[in-house]
């Protein structure tokens, strides 16, 4: 090889040593991390329903698929005119909720597997964004619920722990994470080992005469959640 050959060999080299080296942190910069990437199960025990739910936050993308663990595309969507220039941040929905006397708990699981589901997009300026969130079949039994109505609206609504699956479900170890109770637009939630609440009187004070529905949910650590639906008379 020649004087010349040799010189531009390794000229070469070295610009391609230079451009690999500095082509880690470009990729790791054009790259976005979700703030949130949540997919879980909701089963109402008193509907006997269940569906799926999903959760995602990030900045600025403007478009985005969730891939199930087969590799296999599930949802997809993409912002047009002032959502593709501007960009969307969060996003929440839920699937129909099927109810399980009509379609088979085993075909439902069967369609959302358990494992990591991929949260894969892009952002309006053209960075990849990601992120994963975790399925499971531990799906929590419903609570048992009541409510007693004393005076000075003193109202305060119990429930059972949940410490295994509805019947008939995946047999998973539950592990609860806490509770939440939902009456019209008052909610709170509470660790896995306080079993009632006591509803403000100010607020009860506020609800009309007559019959009201409220729920507990039970929250299991993946994610997944039950609920419990009942009324109360006032």
């Amino acid at each position: 090889m020649t004087r010349h050959k040799r010189t531009l060999a390794c000229l070469l080299a070295v610009m391609v040593s230079v451009a690999v080296a500095s082509s880690g942190p470009v990729a790791w910069a054009d790259r976005q991390k979700l703030a949130v990437s949540r997919i879980f199960f909701e089963y109402n025990a008193s509907a006997n329903d269940l569906g799926v739910h999903v959760s995602l936050d990030g900045q600025n993308w403007e478009q985005l698929s969730i891939i199930n663990p087969r590799g296999t595309s599930l949802f997809e969507v993409e912002g047009s005119s002032p959502f593709a220039t501007l960009g969307l941040t969060e996003l929440r929905f839920e699937g129909a909720e099927p109810n399980l006397d009509e379609f088979p708990l085993d075909d439902l699981l069967r369609l959302f597997p358990a494992g990591t589901y991929r949260f894969s997009g892009r952002t309006v300026g053209g960075e990849i964004i990601e992120g994963t969130g975790t399925l499971t079949h531990a799906i929590p039994a419903g609570p048992k619920v009541s409510a007693t109505v004393g005076p000075g609206n003193r109202l305060v609504i119990l429930w059972t722990a949940v410490t295994g699956p509805p019947p008939g479900f995946p047999n998973r170890r539950i592990t609860i994470a806490g509770y939440q109770v939902i009456i019209g637009s008052f909610q709170v939630t509470v660790p896995a080992k306080t079993l009632r609440v006591t509803v403000p009187p100010e607020f009860v004070a506020s609800l009309p005469s007559g019959s009201h529905q409220f729920e507990v949910l039970a929250i299991e650590a993946s994610g997944n959640q039950t609920i419990t639906e009942s009324t109360l008379d006032l």
